[in-house]
């Protein structure tokens, strides 16, 4: 919900303890928000206002609020009140769950709950459910988060607050040398040692993959092509996962031996063909090109 007059995305993330808060947090950070976990009610319109003022730099902005104020229902309903009377009008996210299945995430991880005090888990989960009642009722989005797996609650969140562009999966490919070891942050590593280096044809050897007498030679090799064509049919069958299982960062290493020619004309060449898949963005890193 992008106000003209600030330029600024607002959401409010609140909802009951233990219902996916954290979850919805990370999720929002993944998708270009700039998120505010706890923040004291009263510094939430400043905050914003600052973001606003940013030129740019924010642009969407997401509070996080939890019972642990305990006039929280009131500092909220202020909070948004101020926000909008500000032409910011936030967006409000509710979370929430049934008894059974927050008391088992409790349990789980061993934690009391904050409004729990001297009784029972249920009798917090009660008193919470109540206090937050009239924010439920008020809010823009109601997630009931009992059925729903980690990847299944991110996938809602990104389609209620993502743009196209944040939901994609943004690949990274980046060529290298062995000799110079391998990248420590690759989560595929593609070995292009089995094609003829260039390194060894006399006119070739100072150039690199970049340039098109390198490029055009490294292609033209037996099994280069067919080599890009299931490996590009394979990235395709991986990235789908990598979607569906909320991952929206890949890096793919692709290395030679210097990583002057093979791996960054394969690079090249397997990037521009990944940029024309639906949901990937993609860039290419030379890690190693300059280093000989």
């Amino acid at each position: 919900m992008n106000d003209e007059k600030s330029g600024v995305e607002v959401a409010v993330v609140s909802g009951l303890s233990g219902a996916g808060r954290s979850t919805a947090a990370k999720c929002l950070e993944d998708l270009g928000w700039f998120v505010v976990d706890n923040l004291p009610p009263e510094l939430v319109s400043t905050m914003v206002e600052l973001g606003a003022q940013a030129r740019g730099v924010i642009t969407k902005v997401a509070v996080v609020m939890d019972v642990r104020s305990r006039a929280f229902t009131d500092d909220l309903a202020s909070v948004i009140k101020d926000l909008d009377a500000r032409g910011y009008k936030p967006k409000v996210l509710f979370l929430e769950a049934t008894d059974a299945v927050l008391i088992r995430r409790f349990e789980q991880v061993r934690r009391g709950h904050p409004l729990q005090g001297d009784g029972r888990l249920s009798d917090g989960i009660a008193s919470e459910r109540r206090m937050l009642m009239p924010l439920r009722d008020e809010a823009d989005l109601v997630l009931d988060t009992t059925g729903l797996s980690v990847h299944q609650l991110r996938g809602k969140i990104e389609d209620a607050f993502g743009s196209e562009s944040s939901a994609r999966t943004r690949v990274t490919v980046l060529s290298f040398g062995y000799k110079y070891g391998l990248p420590m942050d690759a989560d595929l590593v593609i070995d292009v040692r089995f094609l003829p280096n260039p390194f060894w044809i006399p006119e070739l050897r100072d150039n690199t993959g970049l340039d098109s007498e390198v490029r055009n030679y490294v292609l033209s090799q037996e099994g280069a092509e067919d080599f890009l064509d299931r490996y590009q049919e394979l990235l395709r069958l991986i990235g789908a996962g990598y979607h569906r299982e909320g991952k929206r960062y890949l890096t793919l290493a692709v290395g030679c031996t210097g990583g002057k020619h093979r791996s960054v004309a394969m690079s090249e060449e397997l990037a521009g063909r990944l940029a024309s898949e639906d949901g990937m963005t993609v860039k290419v890193v030379h890690r190693d090109l300059g280093r000989e």
